[in-house]
Formats: C-alpha cells, sequence, structure tokens
C-alpha cells in the first residue's frame, strides 16, 4: 500500500492545475497588451481572404432557449463556421410591443457555447439602451437615456455604464451598442426620442462621455450612435430614407459635438447611419453609410477616429431602398459600397452570403485594396485581445448571480426612474391622489380584493393589452388604491370600451391615463386613415384620450410613459407628468409621484412646443385629492 502512495499523489498534484487554470473572461477594464498585439498580427496573417471578410461580418443571434444539439442551432453552428462570423449580435423576439427576454444564466451559457462553436474568439454585441434590462429578465430596470437626461446627473449616466458593463461581460457580452449621441430636437422624431439624452448639445455630450468612461471599469466596449447624428429627423431609417437638412455650421453645432465628446472619452466605435445629409454628401443617392466624405472624410481624417466603425443594419429600408433587388447581387454592392466608405464592421446584412461574396469579389477583383480588408480586421482583431478573449472566452457560470441583479443596483436603476418624473402641468386639483391605506414595503405584494369604485378610474393605453406594459403600473396603484377601476386599452379595444370608459370617467373623483408611447423600429399607426410612422398614440386610442379630456380635463392627470412628445397631440391636458420610459421602474416611480411619496424632482430635457420649455420642473401645487 505505501508504494501506490506516491503515485496517488503525483496524480493529485498533476490534476490540480488543470482544476485551477480553466481561463475565464472576467468584467475588467480592456488594455492591447504588446502579448495581444502580437497574437493580433499573426493571427492576421494567417487568415485565408474569406476568413478575413467573416470577421468584418456581424450577425444576429435570438436569445431563446435552443438545445445546442438541434437543428436549428446547428443550422446556425454550421452557417458562422461557413462565413467565418466574426462578430455576433444577441437579440431577443418582441410580442406586441413586448420584449420576451430572456434569464441571465441563459445568456450566458449562449454566449460561452457559441464562443466554443467559433475558431476565432467573437465579438458578442447587443443592444443595452437600458442596460442588461434590454435583453434580459431580473435585472436592474433601468429607464431609457432621456430620463437620464432629466436627472441632469452625468454621475448617474457614469454608473450606469458601469453597471452595464459588469453586467453585460458577465453574461459574455463585450459590445453595447450604445450610447446614443444623438440630440433629439425634432419633436416629431418617431425613432430616436427617447433613446436620446435630449435636445441640448452640451448636456447630451456629457452623458455620452460619462457613459462611456462608466463602461471602461469594466471593460465593456461602447459605441456611440447614430453618426453623425439622427436627431433631426422625421422618419425612421427602419422604413425609409431619413434626411438631414441644415449646414455644416449647425452639424457642428448641434448633431456633432456629443460624437466628439465619445471620441475624447474613448469610445471603442462608431455605428453610422443610413441617414442622406447633404452638407457632407451631396449625391442624394449616397446615405452616410456609403458615403466616403461622411466616414473617411469626416470621422477617420477630420475628427481622428481610430478604433472600429460599424454599419447600421445592412437589412434596414433606409439602405435596400438604394439597392432594389432584382440588379445583381443587392446586398453584396450594399456591403462592398460600405467598406470602401471606410466601415470595419458590417452590420446585419439583409443577405449574409450575397454580402461575402460581394465583398470576396470585390477584392479578388481589385475594387477593394487588400490592405483595406486588412486595416479592418486588424482593429477587431486587435479589439478582442485588448478584451483578453485570445487567451479566455468563456465566462464563469458560477459567477453571474455573484456579479449580475446586485441589490444596490437594481435600488440605484430604481433611484435614477425617481428622479427623472418630471411634473410638466399641474392644474393644482389632482395632485397628490389619496391613498385607501398606509402603504407600506410588505404591501407592496398580493392584496386581498377589494370592490371597485368610482373614486378613481385608471386608463392604461398601449399597444396591446396582451403584452407587459401596464402591468406593473396597475401593481403599484392596487397596492395604494386597491378599490381603483382599471381600463387596459389598445387600438382594438379603445372604440368599443368608450362608452364604458367615459361613463366611468364622468362618475369618477380623479382620473389617471396612463399613456405608453415608445420609439419602436419599424413602427406604424393609423391617423386620420393613413398609415404614419410616428410615437404618438393610434386612431381610436387618440380618439379616447381626447374625448377623456372632453369630458373630464380638470380632473384628470396624463402621465406620458414614454415620449413626453405626446401633450403636443393633445392641448387639453391640464396636468402632465412625464416619466420617458416604460420600464417597470418608471411605472412604480410615476405611481409614487401620483401618491405625493416623492417630489416629482426630473427637467424636461426637450422642449415641448405651446406647452413647456426645456427645463421645466413643477411642484405639486394641490393637497390630497379625494
Amino acid at each position: 500500500m505505501n508504494c501506490l502512495l506516491p503515485r496517488i499523489l503525483l496524480i493529485c498534484l498533476l490534476a490540480v492545475p488543470s482544476l485551477a487554470a480553466t481561463p475565464y473572461s472576467k468584467p475588467q477594464p480592456a488594455q492591447l497588451t504588446k502579448d495581444g498585439r502580437r497574437w493580433a498580427a499573426q493571427t492576421l496573417k494567417k487568415l485565408s481572404l474569406e476568413e478575413k471578410v467573416g470577421q468584418m461580418l456581424n450577425v444576429r443571434y435570438f436569445t431563446d432557449f435552443q438545445n445546442f444539439d438541434g437543428d436549428n442551432y446547428r443550422q446556425f453552428r454550421d452557417q458562422m463556421h461557413k462565413y467565418h462570423i466574426g462578430s455576433i449580435t444577441l437579440t431577443v423576439h418582441v410580442d406586441g410591443g413586448s420584449l420576451l427576454r430572456n434569464p441571465p444564466l441563459e445568456i450566458a451559457s449562449i454566449a460561452n457555447q457559441l464562443q466554443r462553436d467559433s475558431k476565432l474568439p467573437l465579438l458578442i454585441a447587443a443592444d443595452l439602451e437600458r442596460g442588461l434590462a434590454s435583453r434580459a429578465t431580473s435585472v436592474p430596470a433601468f429607464p431609457f437615456a432621456m430620463a437620464f437626461g432629466a436627472t441632469g446627473n452625468t454621475a448617474n449616466a457614469e454608473k450606469f455604464g458601469s453597471i452595464t458593463a459588469e453586467e453585460a461581460r458577465a453574461v459574455g457580452i463585450q459590445w453595447d451598442f450604445f450610447p446614443v449621441a444623438d440630440v433629439n430636437s425634432n419633436p416629431s422624431n418617431p425613432i430616436i426620442n427617447t433613446r436620446s439624452f435630449g435636445e441640448d448639445p452640451d448636456a447630451v455630450s456629457g452623458m455620452v462621455a460619462a457613459f462611456v468612461r462608466g463602461a471602461k471599469t469594466y471593460g465593456m466596449l461602447t459605441t456611440a450612435k447614430h453618426f453623425p447624428g439622427h436627431g433631426d429627423t422625421s422618419t425612421d431609417s427602419h422604413l425609409g430614407t431619413a434626411k438631414v437638412e441644415g449646414d455644416l455650421a449647425r452639424l457642428e453645432s448641434v448633431e456633432l459635438p456629443p460624437f466628439r465628446k465619445a471620441i475624447d472619452a474613448g469610445v471603442d466605435s462608431v455605428m453610422v447611419a443610413h441617414l442622406t445629409v447633404p452638407a457632407l454628401e451631396p449625391d442624394p443617392e449616397k446615405v452616410a453609410t456609403i458615403s466616403t466624405k461622411t466616414v473617411n472624410g469626416l470621422l477617420r481624417e477630420q475628427m481622428g477616429f481610430k478604433n472600429l466603425i460599424v454599419t447600421d443594419a445592412l437589412e434596414m429600408r433606409g439602405l435596400t431602398n438604394l439597392y432594389p433587388a432584382g440588379h445583381g447581387n443587392p446586398a453584396g454592392r450594399a456591403a462592398v459600397d460600405a467598406v470602401k466608405a471606410g466601415n470595419d464592421v458590417i452590420l446585419l446584412p439583409s443577405d449574409l452570403d450575397g454580402a461575402f461574396h460581394g465583398l470576396v469579389d470585390a477584392v479578388k477583383k481589385g475594387e477593394i485594396p487588400q490592405s483595406r480588408i486588412d486595416a479592418s480586421v486588424r482593429r477587431i482583431l486587435e479589439l478582442k485581445a485588448s478584451l483578453g478573449l485570445n487567451k479566455a472566452r468563456l465566462v464563469d457560470l458560477d459567477q453571474v448571480p455573484l456579479l449580475v441583479s446586485k441589490q444596490e443596483d437594481m435600488q440605484f436603476a430604481q433611484q435614477v426612474a425617481d428622479d427623472a418624473v418630471t411634473l410638466v402641468r399641474d392644474n393644482g386639483k389632482t395632485l397628490p391622489l389619496s391613498k385607501l391605506r398606509a402603504v407600506t414595503a410588505e404591501s407592496e405584494g398580493p392584496q386581498a380584493p377589494a370592490k371597485p369604485s368610482a373614486q378613481l378610474v385608471a386608463i392604461i393605453i398601449t399597444d396591446s393589452v396582451v403584452g407587459f406594459w401596464g402591468r406593473g403600473f396597475e401593481h403599484a396603484l392596487k397596492a395604494r388604491r386597491p378599490d381603483a377601476t382599471v381600463f387596459y386599452v389598445d387600438n382594438n379595444l379603445a372604440a368599443p370600451l368608450e362608452p364604458l370608459i367615459l361613463q366611468s370617467v364622468k362618475d369618477a373623483n380623479s382620473v389617471v391615463v396612463a399613456a405608453y408611447a415608445v420609439p419602436t423600429a419599424g413602427k406604424q399607426v393609423v391617423v386620420d386613415g393613413k398609415l404614419v410612422n410616428s410615437v404618438g398614440l393610434e386612431q381610436s386610442t387618440g380618439a379616447l384620450l381626447g374625448h377623456v379630456l372632453d369630458a373630464a380635463a380638470a380632473k384628470t392627470t396624463v402621465i406620458a410613459m414614454g415620449s413626453p412628445y405626446l401633450a403636443l397631440d393633445f392641448s387639453g391636458i391640464q396636468t402632465y407628468i412625464c416619466t420617458y420610459s416604460n420600464a417597470p421602474s418608471s411605472e412604480l416611480s410615476a405611481v409614487k409621484v401620483l401618491f405625493g411619496e416623492i417630489p416629482p424632482r426630473g427637467k424636461l430635457p426637450v422642449t415641448l412646443p405651446g406647452i413647456a420649455p426645456r427645463g421645466t420642473s413643477l411642484s405639486v401645487v394641490g393637497s390630497p385629492n379625494r
């Protein structure tokens, strides 16, 4: 037996290093070392033309559960191998305006599997405009950027960047398509709106730079978008080609300052928009994405940006309209033109095979120099090395419950939402509402049913009554007023329910309307019988709100659970609250203000023409309304 002991000890000693040396990618500041630069250079030399082109392509993957041995995942894996994909955007499905998000551990396991199945480490990206809550459940419920603008505190944006970075890196996401650097100076903007920090270039610049600084704490790559500025348009580039008017002086004073500040702060990438900007590119057939004057001329040369340039999604109609089907290889032509203009990463091409072969053929024919491809791929590889992905590409699943959804982070998200709520109009007759009984932390939970009364009527207007919007608002309202009568309406139900709702409104002492209107890609609504691109309410829900105000404006509080510009369509609003977001945290914040539990501390970060100037911030002047 004694002769076995040395062998057992030797086996144990050999086993310990293999167990302890499992390398995991960690949320820590990015740093390109000499070793990392060497890896990038050596890797670049070994890649074929096809592999280099693949590094420049980005495709999406949905984070809903799939068996990794199933046909769907195998098909995606085979596609990833065939086209040598260099980066992947994780996203979620949408149902009735609601994001079908997934638990953090599920996202982390998917990110790990994608990394295992890729020859080279992947850059895994996501649109995290509300932090990890944009793609995951049970995480801090941050509101949209405009809510941060309403707080006026850049420290909030910096901490938001830090928390988002730590949580995203913990689940395997290294690249955030945020911050939005657009200055939302056009009230009719249907797609930027609350995604922007506001309309003041200096204020937006400060928030953008702060977020970038915060994200660097844990090494998350950031993206300033949508260059050269998507704020002064009235067209959603998902649906058509948007146009930004104004001369160079206007661009220099309004659109470009946030991008300059982002670059100064060390932003890792800039996303170029599908916009026509005559002051930069006189050719109306060349949106910014494919304009050499805009990408190479302005962004690279004049503004001195050295890092990664990524297109907005090439599948968007703002670009595909310029490359009609039936004319050769439209996806390939779009990708070639984008690379020739100076973009490094081709995001979500409408036809992956077409984009891939279009780029490969363009290099082989001499239309795109090999050196141009090498320059982009070197940037991509060096970014991967700066994150240490060349040494450790997997995340430690055991660490996810320790790094994600920290209690202090959840509380901070709620505090930001609380501080953002803005009272824009107050007739002194409706606020604060009275509670049926005292509310404690414990009473936020399930309650015994109370018989609805005529005292308080709440109308929740959403895109779809089967979605999640309004549930948090109703829960918080009923915790304080279990007797409240609550109606959910969307465009299909507004007209049939209108007689009942109007009678209830007339009988009520107080009326609350929570109107959910948030910028949604590709959203079109019917107004006056026409299909329009808008963040406003649809025909029937808009008519219902108008009739409620006609009947009871003096006792009605309207809460914009999203776009603050909602009031521009309803001049009869006498008491108006803005939250700038439909996040659960904003729903609770709105109810807190309704009942006087917190004061409305936010300042309007945009102008509401004819209603209120930027900076408006009222205090509640009424007494408890019975």
